[in-house]
């Protein structure tokens, strides 16, 4: 068994504010990347009563070795309640930032783009002082699709780069990393009121000098936003842990990703995608950005 260091090691959740956001995500019927993910700050963001919801799921169409999320190659069609029920949740939680993301979906056409705009419109409805965070698929390259997002106007795009190059076939096998820099690139070009983040994982054989590479890259196409969180095993079927990463390279990575030009970057072992995202509500008015009074893309 593979004992974890001492700073990967989570406080005790407060199980009675978890248990609530938990009876609430079951009473609509939602799904919660934390939970499906295993991630290890459910205790944290739970007591909080935040939560990044996950949709079109609890099945993705891709089978990635590192993620805990189920595989199924023909998943259940779209439901067309998922975004008024999320936008229940929004108000129910009195959420001031939410993220919403979603399980690949290369079965569909548009790669579940539609579900994305539905639920922010419904969110936007409900709770219009709600800033809106989606972490999207690479929707297989479909650029119309992404444009129909970007058109709905989230605050933040969130597209996850996941590791370096060299390590794709074997971490990431349907994935491809021009593609993902690709996708930032168009947030840029196409809507650049919208804030674009990434994210990576380490501790899965990459060197500090790929991640740096990767780091260069992602600025290169205007990414604005950077997360780097420790890979960790979540079953012994999925991608051994190669290395647990000190503090002190993550912070070293935070000091370079600044230094690069990212206007945030969030670099610890538990930082995840969506780990302390609100905080990029302070961000935004740091950096304010306008959006245009028409937002078509064709």
């Amino acid at each position: 068994m593979v004992v974890k260091p001492e700073w990967l090691r989570v406080k005790a959740p407060q199980w009675q504010r978890v248990g609530s956001v938990k009876e609430l995500l079951r009473d609509l019927n939602l799904n919660t990347v934390c939970e499906e993910a295993s991630c290890p700050n459910i205790g944290e963001c739970f007591h909080e009563g935040t939560a990044t919801f996950l949709m079109m799921g609890p099945a993705c169409t891709r089978a990635c070795p590192y993620c805990d999320i189920d595989f199924a190659k023909k998943p259940l069609p779209l439901d067309a309640t998922e975004p008024q029920r999320l936008a229940e949740a929004v108000v129910r939680m009195r959420l001031n930032h939410v993220v919403i993301t979603s399980v690949n979906r290369d079965d569909l056409p548009d790669g579940g783009a539609s579900q994305f705009v539905a639920t922010i419109e419904a969110v936007r409805a409900r709770s219009p002082q709600t800033t809106i965070e989606v972490l999207i698929p690479d929707l297989c390259g479909n650029w119309q699709a992404l444009d129909q997002i970007l058109a709905a106007s989230p605050e933040v795009l969130n597209h996850n780069t996941e590791t370096v190059p060299r390590l794709y076939r074997r971490v990431r096998p349907q994935g491809n990393y021009q593609r993902s820099l690709e996708l930032l690139q168009r947030v840029r070009d196409r809507a650049p009121w919208i804030y674009s983040k990434s994210g990576i994982m380490v501790g899965l054989g990459e060197t500090p000098e790929e991640v740096a590479a990767v780091m260069a890259d992602l600025r290169q196409v205007g990414c604005d936003i950077l997360t780097i969180g420790q890979y960790l095993q979540p079953s012994p079927k999925h991608l051994p842990v190669q290395a647990f990463i000190p503090p002190e390279q993550f912070a070293a990575w935070r000091q370079l990703g600044e230094s690069m030009g990212f206007l945030q970057v969030v670099s610890s072992p538990l930082t995840r995608s969506s780990y302390h995202a609100e905080q990029v509500r302070a961000l935004m008015q740091q950096y304010p950005r306008q959006r245009p009074a028409t937002k078509n893309l064709g």
